[in-house]
């Protein structure tokens, strides 16, 4: 039994099932089951007992939270009654890095880059719901103002250098109304601001169409900033759990 759950072509063909089923086909990724909310909590507490390594087993197990996971945000679980905009920050080639520079300077460098991005989101009214690791989800009641926390974050970020190392990053905006629950998010629209920074590359700003609707007209303007369609790559992986009809945008500098 446990060759067969091990076996690549069993493993592969689950994942295929999954990819048709509702809901986010990457669910039990660290994005998908940070939070409160019953499926994330069973993924959580069922990745302590199988661990994270590849198996038949695990995808069908993953795939049944799935399924449970978008049926409670079909009837209203996972949507609240608030707009807010959300935002995902994440470190350009973080992991390699730091591998190489070992956990002194890894911690230096996680410091710094606190220093960098969390005061100007906290100063323009924003809060900081969770670390990521090398990235955060920050929330704001406003998009022109989380913009511009995001331009001031990336412009602190750009003076950080750690033993030579000068890090990038990409960040995902997206406009919504998820569910708070106990200081923490849930909802599709925590899912669509991840996988909108996830299109950010090597270091871009991404938003949503949601976002962009949401903005001052003058907003990006004064930023010095212009709009450009997202258009992914043929090469790279189309984005999972997301409207299909979801449009994002990369703002660059005018």
């Amino acid at each position: 039994m446990e060759a067969t759950n091990r076996r690549p072509e069993i493993i592969e063909l689950v994942r295929r099932a999954r990819a048709i089923l509702p809901g986010d086909p990457s669910f039990g990724d660290p994005l998908s089951t940070t939070g409160p909310g019953g499926a994330r909590a069973v993924a959580r507490v069922a990745d302590r007992f199988v661990g994270d390594h590849p198996g038949a087993a695990r995808e069908l197990g993953l795939g049944a939270l799935q399924v449970w996971q978008a049926a409670l945000e079909r009837v209203g679980r996972g949507k609240g009654t608030t707009e807010v905009t959300i935002v995902f920050t994440d470190l350009v080639a973080f992991s390699s890095w730091s591998l190489a520079a070992g956990d002194e300077a890894t911690l230096e460098l996680l410091r710094e880059v606190a220093k960098a991005i969390e005061p100007p989101i906290v100063e323009r009214g924003g809060h900081v719901v969770k670390r990521l690791g090398d990235g955060v989800m920050a929330v704001f009641a406003s998009a022109d103002r989380a913009v511009q926390a995001v331009v001031a974050a990336r412009e602190n970020l750009a003076k950080v250098d750690v033993n030579g190392f000068h890090p990038q990053m990409r960040v995902g905006i997206h406009t919504g109304t998820p569910r708070e629950i106990g200081g923490d998010w849930l909802g599709l629209d925590v899912t669509i601001a991840a996988r909108v920074m996830e299109a950010g590359g090597n270091g871009n700003l991404m938003i949503s169409a949601a976002t962009l609707d949401a903005l001052a007209p003058n907003t990006l303007e004064e930023l010095g900033l212009t709009v450009k369609p997202y258009r992914r790559s043929f090469f790279a992986a189309p984005l999972q759990g997301v409207p299909e009809d979801l449009r994002i945008f990369t703002l660059k500098e005018a």
